[in-house]
């Protein structure tokens, strides 16, 4: 005859087995146990995890993004070379130390005689040993430079700058000149998004900032009314509200860094992007563009 004391038991064991919540590794694993096919697949899955709440819209953004980054390489996401700002090793140090606050980056590519000649990494912070020693030489505090060819992935290239601890590697052509430069923050945005820095300007209300050679700074969240009021343009505001959507839809996917179109009146050319959206956009007219079509003074 059964203990009733055992029957007991094992019925709460069971109730106890049937009401245990089932730990978010637990419940993804279980999902991920249908082996996916591929990349699709796989995102099929993770979107249905997040439809069932087992995981959140920022861990999902983020896995996305690491996905991405299997798929990007370097010439994808790189500064490139007219945008890079970088020092002369023979420019007399009250130069160099005003363009480094104007610019206000934490390191600087340094080249000697010609740009593509790049001989090391100047740290801003190393600067303030001129402000002590007696016998400053610039070239003696410069930090070794990484090479990449603009093919390596963006993977690859985050296990580098990890395991060198590297910051910064220059993109080099089939040449050997400097096509751009990457930074550790610009591989990490394509998974966590974007990371407010030093080319971020804090005004909300500066959505548009007048740039060099007739070019503008624009916000991608600008409003697309705004920015027909401040351009002059005739965009349509029916099915988008920002300009970084008007140029998302054009492009039928997320515009990647350097990316360049035209749309009307204006070319448009992705400053900051990352796996998700564009950030930044520079915006010129187009030598079609009639003069009426013209920017207005800011």
């Amino acid at each position: 005859m059964n203990d009733p004391l055992d029957r007991s038991q094992r019925l709460k064991t069971l109730h106890d087995s049937h009401n245990k919540t089932p730990s978010l590794f637990e419940r993804l694993s279980q999902l991920l146990l249908r082996e996916p096919e591929d990349r699709e697949q796989l995102l099929s899955i993770l979107h249905s995890a997040h439809e069932r709440e087992l995981v959140d819209a920022d861990a999902l953004s983020m896995m996305e993004g690491v996905l991405q980054v299997g798929e990007l390489s370097a010439r994808d996401v790189m500064v490139p070379r007219p945008q890079m700002d970088m020092i002369d090793a023979n420019a007399p140090l009250d130069n160099i130390i005003p363009y480094v606050i104007q610019t206000a980056h934490s390191r600087f590519p340094v080249f000697d005689g010609n740009r593509d000649n790049v001989i090391g990494i100047l740290l801003a912070k190393d600067l303030l040993r001129y402000y002590h020693e007696e016998d400053f030489n610039l070239r003696d505090i410069l930090r070794p430079v990484v090479f990449i060819p603009g093919s390596k992935p963006l993977n690859v290239l985050l296990r580098d700058f990890r395991g060198n601890r590297n910051h910064m590697a220059l993109v080099v052509d089939e040449y050997g000149g400097a096509a751009g430069l990457v930074t550790i923050e610009d591989v990490l945005e394509q998974i966590v998004g974007d990371i407010e820095d030093e080319h971020d300007w804090d005004d909300d209300e500066d959505m548009i900032v007048a740039a060099d050679n007739g070019t503008w700074r624009v916000k991608a969240l600008t409003d697309i009314e705004q920015f027909n009021e401040q351009f002059g343009t005739e965009y349509e505001t029916e099915e988008f509200d920002t300009i970084g959507g008007l140029v998302t839809n054009e492009l039928g996917r997320v515009p990647r860094r350097n990316e360049s179109l035209i749309i009307g009146p204006m070319q448009f050319e992705v400053l900051r992007a990352d796996a998700r959206q564009v950030h930044v956009l520079l915006v010129r007219k187009t030598p079609a563009a009639h003069p009426e079509d013209a920017p207005l003074e800011t």
